[in-house]
């Protein structure tokens, strides 16, 4: 089955499918917040509430300190001396007006502190779990998948688990609990008509902050995937820097790059324009109710119902109602933006791989590393087979080697043997025992693979090398890197084996990185060696020198060669050509040189490039001979016409 790539969720999020919501977004992250193994956490998370609740506590008290200093200031006489006892009546309620609002920081620092280890737990769990499961998914995935797109969707979901648990409970919930408790305080110090023009105020603000947001929510969305196209372009184009020079494209890939990056310029001045709108509506709005329920205190207090305070009361609570609901528009498109990216993290958890351990699989258990193939079908899809009923043994220790012309279906057999991919029909086997019965950690373990193309970490080769075994010691390492011709050259470098491979390893050539290939399977040393064109990017006499090693490292293990140089398998026990996906002749290299089929004509080829090859070189050992044999000619030519000039001068000074 064709797994979905990041794409075609893309399509489908504009298309409307899968809408997450806050509900089931909060239901699938709840146990990665209230973690079952974690008693340390839940209470961080319990205490946080409390402190939560405490902290709108004070901060709904805070304004009735000021309140009362207001009211304690006000009989004051302004010109004279005032009472002493009045004076310090209204310091003290000052100076509780400066404690409570102190109270209400710490209360508030002290919430966001403690509900930091809650968050950031989360999102390691979940980054880690994503990560896992990527590892997990088969290799059709990750050979549809773009690199930059899937790298941005996992830095998106990170920042959005952190941005719903601070905005849900660091700002939404909190704002609610205020909301609540100055309704009530406006119903217990005043009457219902204040409770009403908050209420009203309060619902206009928010209708009016989630039409704004959705508008701005489909230009954000539009701006990030254009954000995540110009990534995916950037790293698609570094990852091909050689490609890129080799056909002196710079200023085909800068343009390529600036139009993504034109795209998210315009649709980010959008998205800036659009925040300027909800912001000022938003303020429209809060002011003129604001400003409602001071001229009713207005009114009150030109009636005699209420006190000076009471309208500093009012402002002061109106004004501190208003700085979380300020954010709610921001906490509303983020929870929503936040929702799409971790939906895109769900979506890359629910891809499930081609290939899985069975119910009850167990480990493979290697005796002999006798590998055999049964009748066995496969196509990548449907109208490309590739594999046609194939059937061969690789018997305990011995050699075969694969060879044929190129989508013969060689590398599809290696991939199959390390069940990369599963049979369409038929059975691969080892020891008599299927390996699509066995747990494929187990099986990898027991397999050895040198691939044609060599991709290296951007580590130290030492990292690389023992990549095979990562508890083998440096002795093990430094006599592997020697059988595999590579340590003399590691010791010449400045840094020896802490010397940084670079990207994908190119600052080695390919020889360089194949060698590194070979040593770090070398060092793994599995009972069954799978080599894909093992020697492919070394010059003849270094492939000679590899080819020996590899043949010393490979007795008494079961070896499989597949190869399009007929030299390097001359002496494998047998030899099997696909051709079209079947097996078309077998046998050792004599035998096969004597049907004179296909092999036969392929060995021909290739002994006409070896004899040109050879021939060109000669041609240019002999040309550099012939150019040595001038220079010192030359040379000698020089050296007796300054002998003449000198003896010429003497017999003038005679």
């Amino acid at each position: 089955m064709q797994q979905p790539n990041i794409s075609s969720f893309f399509a489908a999020r504009r298309r409307g499918d899968g809408q997450g919501t806050l509900t089931g977004t909060a239901r699938r992250l709840w146990p990665y917040l209230w973690p079952a193994d974690r008693g340390d956490l839940k209470a961080r998370v319990a205490l946080a509430v409390v402190l939560m609740i405490l902290s709108k506590l004070v901060t709904v008290a805070t304004p009735y300190a000021l309140k009362w200093a207001t009211d304690a200031l006000a009989p004051l006489p302004s010109g004279g001396a005032p009472a002493t006892g009045a004076l310090a009546g209204a310091l003290a309620l000052t100076t509780l007006y400066g404690v409570m609002r102190i109270l209400m920081a710490l209360t508030q620092q002290g919430r966001d502190a403690l509900f930091a280890a809650v968050s950031m737990n989360a999102v390691r769990r979940l980054a880690n779990e994503v990560f896992v499961h990527l590892h997990q998914l088969s290799l059709r995935f990750h050979l549809e998948r773009k690199t930059g797109g899937l790298t941005r969707v996992l830095e998106r979901g990170r920042n959005a688990i952190e941005t719903i648990v601070r905005t849900s409970m660091l700002i939404a919930a909190p704002t609610v609990v205020e909301f609540a408790l100055i309704s009530a305080a406006f119903l217990y110090s005043f009457d219902w008509r204040y409770v009403a023009a908050i209420t009203a105020t309060v619902i206009v603000y928010l209708v009016y902050t989630t039409i704004a947001t959705n508008w701005r929510i489909g230009i954000r969305r539009s701006m990030n995937e254009s954000d995540t196209d110009a990534n995916t372009k950037a790293i698609d184009s570094l990852l091909n820097f050689e490609t890129v020079k080799y056909f002196g494209a710079e200023k085909r890939e800068a343009a390529r790059y600036d139009r993504a990056m034109a795209r998210y310029e315009r649709l980010s001045v959008k998205t800036y324009v659009s925040l300027a709108v909800l912001n000022a509506g938003q303020a429209v709005i809060f002011t003129i109710g604001m400003v409602a329920v001071l001229a009713m205190c207005v009114h009150g207090v030109r009636n005699h119902h209420n006190s000076v305070g009471d309208f500093v009361l009012l402002n002061a609570m109106m004004l501190q109602l208003y700085q979380p609901l300020n954010f709610m528009g921001m906490v509303y498109r983020d929870i929503k933006q936040a929702i799409v990216d971790i939906e895109m993290m769900f979506v890359i958890l629910s891809e499930r791989p081609d290939v899985a351990d069975r119910p009850g699989a167990k480990p493979l258990v290697v005796s002999h590393g006798a590998v055999r193939f049964e009748n066995v079908d496969f196509a990548y899809d449907r109208e490309r087979r590739i594999l046609r009923g194939v059937s061969f043994e690789a018997p305990a220790g011995r050699t075969v080697a694969i060879v044929g012309p190129s989508g013969a279906g060689k590398s599809t057999i290696s991939r199959l043997l390390f069940r990369f991919y599963e049979p369409s029909s038929g059975r691969i086997t080892i020891d008599g025992q299927d390996i699509a019965e066995v747990t494929q950690s187990s099986l990898r373990a027991a397999i050895g693979m040198v691939p044609q193309d060599t991709v290296l970490f951007n580590d130290t080769i030492l990292y690389n090398i023992r990549y095979g075994r990562d508890d083998a010691s440096e002795a093990e390492v430094n006599a592997i890197a020697e059988d595999a011709q590579i340590d003399a050259f590691i010791r010449s470098l400045p840094l020896g084996y802490g010397s940084m491979v670079g990207e994908r390893g190119l600052k080695l050539s390919g020889g360089e990185k194949q060698r590194v290939a070979i040593a770090r399977t070398m060092l793994k040393g599995p009972p069954i060696l799978l080599l894909d064109e093992a020697t492919s990017a070394l010059d003849s006499f270094t492939e000679r020198e590899i080819q020996a090693a590899l043949e010393r490292v490979s007795k008494g293990r079961t070896t499989i060669i597949i190869a399009h140089r007929l030299s390097t398998v001359v002496h494998a026990d047998e030899i099997l050509v696909l051709d079209k996906g079947v097996i078309a002749e077998r046998g050792a290299h004599d035998e096969l040189l004597a049907l004179g089929g296909i092999y036969a004509g392929l060995w021909s080829r290739q002994r006409e490039v070896d004899a040109a090859e050879e021939a060109l070189r000669r041609a240019g050992a002999a040309e550099k001979d012939e150019t040595i044999e001038e220079d010192a000619a030359l040379s000698a030519d020089g050296a007796l016409a300054g002998e003449t000039s000198l003896e010429g001068k003497a017999d003038g000074k005679a």
